[in-house]
């Protein structure tokens, strides 16, 4: 990646598929079939997302085909009784949209699927208008990274800034996107600082932090503390 992905807007897929308001049930089908995917917006005249319409919000007129109209009540809720029915993306449409923008971190995004527990959010700029979608696939892409690419950033925005003095002692390694800091600091009580910020770059797995102040290092050394 040419630049470190923080945004949604850094991994979105774009351009995407959507469907107004009056696309029919078979063609949404159709149109998830065709593009692959498990949902899609449902636009405004304008531009603006509306709605969603997900597999979720199809399937009851599969699930109900053969129900008892008198218990249909009593098994599920009056949202999917009603679905059954639908005819449009209008009428099967979840409202609101969950979206989010396209100026949003990625563990923003991540946190708003883990908790409405979507697969995908349609990215909107601040006018509310479709700018791409975003997935969990795409959020994971940031763990693409190179081991290479991550030890640049990490000695660059983590030991530069917080070790001017000793940095030339410590050593960034990353392998299989975990973080090694080693060396010897004058100041131990950025030691924890550096660990968090490590932590924070995206594409880490996790950091393993070795880094030790002078006295400390000094005890490390071969032969100290041995009896002349």
């Amino acid at each position: 990646m040419p630049h470190t992905p923080c945004l949604v807007s850094d991994v979105m897929t774009n351009p995407v598929v959507a469907v107004g308001p009056r696309a029919g049930f078979k063609e949404i089908v159709e149109t998830l079939r065709q593009w692959k995917v498990s949902a899609v917006p449902v636009l405004a005249g304008d531009g603006r997302v509306v709605g969603v319409v997900s597999e979720a919000d199809l399937l009851p007129k599969e699930e109900f085909r053969d129900a008892d109209p008198s218990r249909m009540e009593q098994m599920r809720r009056l949202e999917d009784m009603r679905k059954a029915g639908a005819l449009t993306a209008e009428e099967l449409m979840s409202v609101p949209a969950v979206t989010v923008r396209e100026d949003a971190t990625l563990a923003q995004a991540a946190r708003t699927m883990a908790q409405r527990t979507l697969k995908r959010l349609p990215v909107v700029d601040g006018e509310g208008m479709l700018r791409g979608i975003v997935s969990r696939a795409d959020l994971l892409k940031v763990f693409l990274r190179s081991d290479e690419d991550l030890a640049q950033e990490v000695r660059k925005d983590v030991v530069e800034q917080l070790f001017r003095v000793s940095r030339g002692s410590v050593d960034v390694s990353v392998t299989d996107g975990v973080v090694t800091l080693s060396g010897t600091v004058r100041d131990t009580a950025l030691v924890p600082v550096a660990a968090r910020l490590a932590r924070a770059v995206e594409g880490v797995v996790d950091v393993q932090c070795d880094l030790v102040g002078p006295r400390a290092a000094s005890m490390r050394a071969p032969g100290a503390g041995a009896q002349l």
